[in-house]
């Protein structure tokens, strides 16, 4: 089996560049802890990290970052949704469009879904999380 190798490189605000190569047997919790500490540095700007991200990710993949990073915990609708996406993305969305991205979540199993038709809430599925972190 071949060596994994992941390289991280952060810039700060004032130019200072960071850079880190993990080699061998790589698992998640040693990636979030690297990303903790470029954090820390002041390597990632929240900001700067959502716009690099939205010019190669689909709706359905920032719906999914929004949820993970802002909304996983407690219950929301999709106008906290709709509310995060613009306001981290700059870029209006019909709440009809983030409706749709949410029941399909749902039936994924992505997400639990509480409420009637016309108010649905929504929580993060940790129970399908967990399955998914043990098999990767």
């Amino acid at each position: 089996m071949p060596k994994s190798k992941l390289k991280f490189e952060a810039e700060d605000e004032s130019g200072g560049k960071l850079t880190i190569t993990l080699e061998g047997a790589i698992s998640r919790s040693k990636i979030l802890q690297i990303l903790d500490l470029v954090e820390l540095m002041g390597g990632l700007s929240n900001n700067k990290q959502y716009s690099n991200e939205s010019e190669s990710s689909t709706k359905l993949e920032r719906i999914k970052k929004i949820i993970m990073d802002k909304l996983a915990v407690g219950w929301f609708s999709s106008r906290d949704v709709q509310a995060e996406y613009e306001s981290l993305y700059n870029e209006q969305i019909r709440l009809s469009t983030v409706s749709t991205y949410l029941q399909r979540l749902h039936s994924s199993g992505f997400l639990l879904r509480s409420g009637s038709r016309a108010m649905w809430t929504y929580k993060l599925n940790r129970m399908n999380l967990s399955r998914i972190s043990d098999s990767t």
